[in-house]
């Protein structure tokens, strides 16, 4: 039998609740089973206001999901330190939400779990709350995991996209760059399409960071000092890439079909042609890790929570990769 996969609650005062709901109504899209490490109760509560007929049932353990998902979303409950309102995130409440996380990377650790899918969180919320002192869940997955360096990519049926420097300012963003970091992260790139995506030979298309990737020095010497030398030592290691590529011109249909994932050198950059692409079926993977993670690509949507308006497309679409990544490592 299948493993299932652990989603964790996210911040209870955001959507995340409602959109595992609404996934589990369309279940038949998954691929296997899923169950919620969080509050039963609360999560009661958030199908009463919207109205859902989605049923929720307490779980012992993570094996017990598969016997009851078919009828109900199984929870594995630890409840919150106080009740909780739609768009108002309470601090007491990080701490739990910081243990959905934690307990989730245990299951996967120890072969409880096939992977986890994370719902949105609130880093402020956590900061505010719990102390908590990482600049995102990837890094706190990092720490989890004992591993150095991690990769965010995000992906959708149309494309790939992984930046080198993540959430940093822009000025940040070019002080950090470095041949080094070029490297590291297309060799994780490289290495987890090939392992969790079936890619025997992966092309990675290398963005400049420059306007006209620097035009031949007249826009910017990075292209020239630094991206260039990393995409030499890339191909020396049998890494398939190609570029410096100028970002402007790398995502129209003719270009993306030249590749299986796009290396850009910051956030944006990366970010920007994916989500105005494909924004509802994006996906953010995190690689480098010795386990599965995806989560939804949007946030916390305050604004809607409780309303039931929100889409859950982007969320099914992480139940659904996370699903095929685990096939391809089974």
């Amino acid at each position: 039998m299948s493993l299932p996969l652990a989603v964790t609650i996210g911040d209870p005062a955001g959507i995340g609740g409602e959109i595992t709901l609404a996934a589990w109504l369309k279940r038949p899209l998954q691929g296997r089973a899923f169950y919620m490490i969080g509050d039963a109760d609360h999560m009661a509560a958030v199908a009463d206001a919207i109205g859902s007929t989605c049923r929720i049932v307490k779980i012992d353990a993570p094996c017990d999901a598969a016997d009851v998902f078919c009828e109900a979303l199984p929870v594995l409950h630890r409840p919150l330190m106080v009740k909780q309102t739609a768009g108002r995130p309470e601090p007491e409440n990080a701490e739990a939400v910081i243990q959905s996380i934690s307990l989730a990377v245990h299951h996967v650790q120890t072969g409880q779990a096939a992977g986890l899918v994370t719902n949105p969180i609130n880093k402020k919320a956590l900061y505010d709350g719990a102390g908590f002192v990482f600049p995102g869940h990837t890094e706190f997955l990092g720490d989890l995991a004992g591993v150095r360096r991690t990769v965010m990519m995000l992906a959708s049926p149309v494309l790939r996209v992984v930046p080198v420097t993540v959430h940093v300012s822009l000025r940040m963003a070019c002080e950090q760059l470095s041949q080094q970091a070029i490297v590291e992260t297309a060799c994780i790139l490289d290495a987890d399409l090939k392992r969790f995506f079936g890619l025997e030979a992966p092309v990675i298309a290398v963005s400049g960071l420059n306007p006209h990737a620097g035009e031949g020095g007249t826009m910017g010497h990075e292209e020239q000092e630094i991206i260039q030398p990393a995409i030499e030592c890339l191909k020396r290691k049998g890494i398939r890439v190609k570029g410096p590529l100028p970002a402007d011109t790398m995502f129209h249909d003719a270009a993306r079909a030249q590749y299986d994932a796009a290396l850009c050198m910051y956030h944006d950059q990366a970010l920007i042609p994916l989500k105005a692409l494909d924004f509802a079926r994006g996906v953010n993977v995190t690689l480098g890790l010795p386990f599965i993670r995806t989560s939804p690509d949007h946030g916390t949507a305050y604004d809607i929570a409780g309303t039931g308006k929100a889409d859950p497309d982007s969320l099914i679409e992480a139940l659904r990769l996370a699903s095929r990544m685990a096939e391809a490592v089974a």
